[in-house]
């Protein structure tokens, strides 16, 4: 590295893949959480995740369409939108966005240059999410948008995005995922995640256990949250029906309602999603959403690898669900939107401290019959053997492959042109047979 910077992309990425990164390998619990080195790393900077006001978001499951959601509601109304998501599928540069477009490989080389200038400056060495949740805010502030829109990577109190002191903070649900390092029930995983809740923001719940959400409310009402907002009170999603494309649906709020809205995203979990989006939306405004506005945001929602289309024949369904309640979700998808008159195919790929009978389990229900086992390329691969072992106990077909690449081919080739390929299991595996089939375009 010169004394200006990197002399290109790829060599920033190189210094910034050389530091620790837990996504790939997820420690088996947490160290003393603390989050002085994140601090101390934004301080450094200038503190420009103060420059702009956010909206923080958590949740087992849906973080990524629900920020898609409000980022295009709020980018409808005018506004100037940065969003910071996890993780990526083809290339690092799209957790970093600004009106939906990821940042532009020039800029990305200069704000990971400056990083590495001011790195020696901090105490401890900071992680690679670290360094990317600082890009993030280094760039939204240095284009001066009007609004960030951050996806929390791991649960919520201790995660690096918490320096955000979000006006909107939001969980979406909660269910079981990395409960080696969050805890082992529920009440744990719910009490990490409203750890983003802050003093004055308006707090949103996703979440439909009375349990759950007496125990979040209690968490806000502490904090000190200045209003606090609840699914199947404040907002829901009344009417959810298949429609062209993605799905038709009613949405109350508490300052209106919205009916016959297209979603153009597929399945009806995505419903939900859109209820706590624009309810998010209208939160951060203060005020109630015209409905063109929100019929034209909407619209523009795309997510890709949640229940997207990469094939028709046969059909190709690529869904990122890597946990049984993502799973379950998507097993409905398929029973509801996505039937066949031919073979139903899975290429399946786990990452470890998942369960793969239960995860396979869902597949079954929805008419899955055979399986071509994979691992995903990832050091928290689950081995192959194991997947095969828990699909062949359920009584399913099971065919293995060496990389995601030959696993598509396989399925495509069993399932024949009147068949349905379903690719799922990790975004990593999504992420490959994504660019096999359609390229590196997101």
């Amino acid at each position: 590295m010169s004394p200006t910077g990197f002399d290109d992309l790829p060599q920033a990425l190189g210094w910034l893949d050389a530091h620790t990164d837990f996504e790939s390998k997820m420690p088996s619990r947490r160290a003393i959480p603390t989050l002085d080195r994140m601090v101390e790393l934004v301080r450094v900077l200038g503190d420009p995740h103060r420059a702009f006001p956010a909206v923080h978001l958590t949740g087992t499951n849906g973080k990524g369409s629900t920020a898609a959601i409000i980022s295009s509601l709020l980018g409808a109304r005018g506004l100037t939108v940065g969003t910071y998501t996890s993780p990526n599928l083809a290339r690092v540069n799209e957790r970093l966005a600004r009106n939906g477009e990821p940042i532009d490989d020039e800029s990305f080389l200069e704000v990971l240059s400056m990083l590495a200038r001011v790195e020696t400056l901090v105490d401890d060495r900071p992680t690679r999410f670290e360094l990317l949740t600082a890009a993030a805010f280094a760039w939204f502030a240095d284009v001066a948008v009007d609004v960030a829109v951050v996806e929390v990577g791991l649960g919520g109190r201790w995660d690096c995005t918490n320096v955000v002191d979000g006006a909107v903070t939001l969980i979406t649900n909660v269910s079981f995922d990395h409960t080696e390092v969050l805890g082992p029930t529920l009440s744990d995983i719910a009490g990490d995640k409203s750890g983003i809740f802050k003093e004055g923001s308006t707090v949103l719940l996703g979440e439909r256990d009375p349990e759950l959400v007496s125990l979040l409310r209690g968490q806000a009402e502490v904090i000190g949250a200045a209003d606090i907002w609840t699914r199947g009170d404040e907002f829901d999603c009344t009417a959810n029906r298949v429609a062209v494309g993605g799905r038709l649906v009613d949405l109350r709020t508490p300052g209106a309602g919205y009916g016959e809205l297209l979603v153009p995203l597929h399945g009806a979990h995505q419903g939900d999603n859109a209820a706590i989006g624009v309810a998010a939306a209208e939160a951060f405004f203060g005020a109630p959403l015209p409905a063109d506005l929100v019929e034209e945001g909407l619209a523009r929602v795309t997510v890709p690898g949640r229940l997207e289309v990469l094939g028709r024949h046969p059909l190709v369904v690529a869904d990122g669900a890597h946990n049984v309640a993502g799973m379950t979700a998507l097993a409905r998808s398929l029973r509801e939107e996505f039937s066949v008159a031919g073979e139903d195919v899975a290429v399946v790929g786990l990452l470890s401290g998942r369960d793969p009978v239960a995860m396979l389990a869902a597949l079954r229900s929805a008419g899955v019959g055979v399986v071509v086992a994979c691992a995903p390329r990832s050091p928290r691969a689950l081995a192959v053997e194991v997947v095969v072992e828990a699909a062949a106990g359920l009584g399913m077909e099971v065919l293995d492959a060496d990389s995601v690449t030959s696993a598509v081919d396989r399925a495509v080739e069993r399932a024949g042109p009147q068949g349905r390929v379903v690719v799922c299991g990790s975004l990593y595996v999504v992420a490959d047979a994504r660019t096999q089939l359609v390229g590196d375009a997101v």
